[in-house]
């Protein structure tokens, strides 16, 4: 199934989501209206409400709540993106100047903590407390996770285990929610929800890594960010972590003191060490052995376009070229 076909799929509940998202955002502070459109309409492909979406219905799922926790699904994710091109100093994210860039670190901050307070206004409205708790859960790990992720900028002793608990805790976390709200407002047994869960988890960690692949392995792939900006922040990634491993002591060195020292000037030597070893195959590797794990997870759920559609999203994760 392509990713048009999901879209079609859900088109009316996309439709709804994205309304939902701008009558949300409409706030009497004119700045906040400006940010919030700006980031929100800047080419993101809502994969996370669409996960929202397709589990919900997977479940059968007839109500309006849905709806709801896409967007405040999107609204989260939306916030994080603020606060992370901040504390990145990212000037460019899909080839647009970010927020930061535009209006400043503090307007960007600010209208990421508004999109946040929203997203639990929303949550509020919903009624529901395993809504709250599991929302409230994530938002804690997501932020956990990116001060892990800013404690292991510049080191490179960071191995693939410590690589892997931000990952799960910054990306991870917030696919995992959404997929599991799918079964918790269609008051899923405990089989089916912890089903979503997993496919949720494993799909966050599969789509990292290859968006850290794809940070060295490809220059033509929309993953958000410029090539080599992982390196230029310092950022120890998998495929870096597995060059260092498996490379000749040269290459060790080298990727070392890149990942020690950051720079934009050393990108072209360090793609060229990390393409002397496995890193990027290895990486796609892992990230193929997770979305295959996303899509056993389904196995536990009713046959269904839905549930196909959802198998797809977990192909469409890996299947960006590098």
């Amino acid at each position: 199934m392509e990713l048009s076909a999901v879209r079609d799929l859900i088109a009316d509940d996309l439709k709804a989501t994205d309304g939902l998202i701008l009558h949300r955002l409409q706030s009497d502070v004119v700045l906040i209206n400006q940010v919030g459109h700006y980031i929100v309409n800047s080419g993101g492909k809502r994969l996370r409400p669409m996960i929202v979406l397709l589990a919900a219905r997977a479940l059968g799922y007839q109500g309006s709540h849905h709806v709801d926790m896409a967007a405040i699904i999107e609204f989260i994710h939306t916030a994080t993106l603020l606060h992370d091109d901040v504390v990145d100093g990212s000037d460019q994210r899909r080839n647009r100047d970010t927020a930061n860039a535009v209006w400043g670190n503090a307007a960007s901050v600010l209208v990421g903590d508004f999109l946040y307070s929203r997203s639990f206004e929303m949550m509020v409205s919903v009624q529901n407390m395993r809504v709250m708790d599991i929302l409230s859960h994530a938002t804690n790990r997501i932020a956990e996770g990116e001060v892990l992720q800013l404690l292991n900028c510049h080191d490179a002793d960071v191995d693939e285990q410590r690589y892997r608990e931000v990952i799960l805790r910054k990306t991870a976390t917030l696919f995992e929610a959404g997929a599991r709200l799918g079964g918790v407002i269609n008051d899923a047994g405990e089989a089916e929800e912890n089903a979503l869960a997993a496919y949720g988890l494993h799909l966050g960690m599969a789509f990292q890594m290859i968006d850290d692949a794809l940070d060295y392995g490809s220059s033509d792939v929309d993953i958000g960010k410029n090539v080599g900006d992982d390196l230029a922040e310092g950022k120890p990634t998998l495929p870096l972590i597995r060059a260092m491993a498996v490379g000749d002591k040269a290459t060790a060195k080298l990727l070392r003191e890149a990942i020690e020292q950051g720079g934009e000037d050393r990108v072209e030597a360090v793609i060229k060490a990390i393409e002397s070893t496995d890193g990027i195959a290895y990486t796609a590797r892992l990230a193929r052995d997770e979305a295959e794990l996303a899509k056993a997870a389904l196995e536990d759920l009713p046959p269904s376009a839905f549930r196909s559609a959802l198998a797809a999203l977990a192909d469409f994760s890996v299947a960006r070229d590098l």
